[in-house]
């Protein structure tokens, strides 16, 4: 049931605004390259990459991967990236206190061919506003290592070739690039969307499949025979020991999404080449069309292909919408309808929303012990970091959260105050904004005011 509070008041309809624009993808660096592990990329070999054609296989790669300088690196990104211990009990603090002999032992191994990768440790995440739960492949430390250390030396080899409307997982894009590219068409008169689910799709790519596509352009047997090693190397779960992965990338392993990426590849080719507009990101797709009949029409190339690789549609969850229209559609984290003579509206999407919502009850229990301020002090992280990604949105869906946040505080003090009940006006007029203002609390709503006001200044 949708919580109301004694602020909330009928809001008047808002219209989008040029300054609420997602920002502009930067374009192509200086050097496109900048990113890549010098340890294993040399010049010349960059240099043979840009020159490469789809026909190019690259061998004698095995060298590169156990390289001890790219092993280091490897190391240092895992420390860095932090994560849970896989089913060794191995942490990052612990490689981080012994890298140096962990990386001579890995280098050992994998160099006299007695590296065997260990099963991922297998947990359930929930599913943001949802009861239902998603399976994550924990890897080791070590393994994630020496995926990472694979992913050095493959990432540039296929990159060369990913498609201009992939976003996901790739160097130097990210989820604000897609977007923007989504708002971009929809603005441009492409409202008619297809909404693609495919069902599972980490967890269903056949391996066999997935390795004719790397063995067209990597022809070392040995990062060959690595790579299967990883998709073969089952999950533990409690309760239920080993099983098998027989298919799937699992998700949470620091390979998977180049993995998810390259069996993806073609799709996103054959789209261009039939001229539909998809904007992707990872498995989250939309395919922008002019009119009905042509979104009719990419849905079906779309489930042709995916028929054609052993991957499925969900049958509910893809559909087609009308973005001009009311009801509209999510994508990546966003709500978007309306969209008619450049006059769209976005919003964090309702799962976003709860999503938020559930990680703040946890802080803002009615029973809460604690200055407010030291309440204010643990949730302003959690509402800045949601505000930096949806600050694009429409300021009626961020007041509505300032008001969500004031009105669980009030309901704390009120608990305090031995009331019964809920939120009153006597707690409005004792707490108003303005106190809140004064404990410190991140104001959702004044901080867009403020980054709009310097947006203008800038212009």
């Amino acid at each position: 049931m949708k919580e109301l509070t004694t602020e909330t008041k009928p809001a008047a309809v808002e219209r989008g605004g040029n300054s609420r624009k997602f920002p502009k993808q930067a374009g192509e660096t200086k050097d496109r390259w900048s990113w890549v592990e010098r340890s294993v990329w040399t010049e010349r070999m960059l240099e043979r990459l840009e020159q490469s054609q789809e026909q190019t296989v690259w061998f004698s790669l095995w060298d590169k991967v156990w390289n001890g300088d790219n092993l280091s690196q490897a190391i240092f990104k895992v420390i860095e990236n932090h994560g849970a211990a896989g089913i060794d009990g191995q942490t990052t603090e612990q490689l981080k206190q012994n890298w140096g002999s962990e990386r001579e032992r890995l280098e050992k191994e994998l160099r006299c061919g007695e590296y065997q990768p260990q099963p991922a440790r297998r947990v359930w995440i929930p599913k943001a506003g949802t009861n239902e739960k998603r399976p994550l492949g924990i890897a080791a430390i070590r393994d994630r290592v020496v995926q990472a250390a694979l992913k050095h030396v493959l990432e540039p080899i296929f990159e060369r070739e990913f498609a201009a409307q992939s976003y996901g997982f790739r160097p130097g894009r990210g989820c604000l690039d897609a977007l923007q590219r989504v708002e971009e068409l929809l603005e441009a008169g492409n409202t008619w969307v297809v909404d693609i689910d495919l069902k599972s799709y980490f967890d269903t790519i056949p391996h066999d499949r997935l390795m004719v596509i790397i063995r067209k352009r990597v022809a070392d047997g040995k990062v060959n025979e690595l790579i299967e090693k990883y998709l073969q190397a089952g999950v533990m779960e409690i309760g239920k020991g080993w099983q098998a992965t027989e298919e799937g990338t699992p998700q949470g392993s620091v390979i998977s999404p180049l993995l998810s990426d390259i069996y993806h590849n073609p799709l996103d080719h054959i789209m261009v080449a039939k001229g539909y507009e998809m904007v992707r990101y990872a498995d989250d797709m939309v395919i922008c069309c002019r009119n009905e009949a042509q979104a009719q029409n990419a849905l079906a190339e779309t489930a042709t292909w995916a028929a054609g690789v052993g991957l499925k549609l969900h049958p509910i969850k893809t559909r087609i919408v009308n973005a001009a229209e009311k009801g509209g559609f999510d994508f990546l984290g966003y709500h978007f309808e309306c969209y008619q003579n450049n006059d769209g509206r976005k919003w964090p999407r309702q799962k976003s929303q709860t999503k938020l919502r559930e990680q703040l009850r946890e802080v803002l229990k009615r029973g809460r012990s604690g200055s407010i301020r030291k309440i204010v002090a643990e949730i302003n992280p959690k509402l800045k970091g949601w505000y930096q990604y949806f600050r694009y949105s429409l300021p009626s869906a961020l007041r509505r959260t300032d008001e969500w946040v004031r009105e669980r505080i009030r309901n704390i003090i009120r608990r305090r105050h031995k009331r019964r009940g809920m939120v009153r006006g006597r707690e409005h007029a004792e707490y108003p904004i303005a106190w809140f203002e004064a404990q410190g609390l991140f104001s959702l709503k004044d901080a867009q005011a403020q980054w709009l006001q310097s947006q203008t200044g800038n212009h």
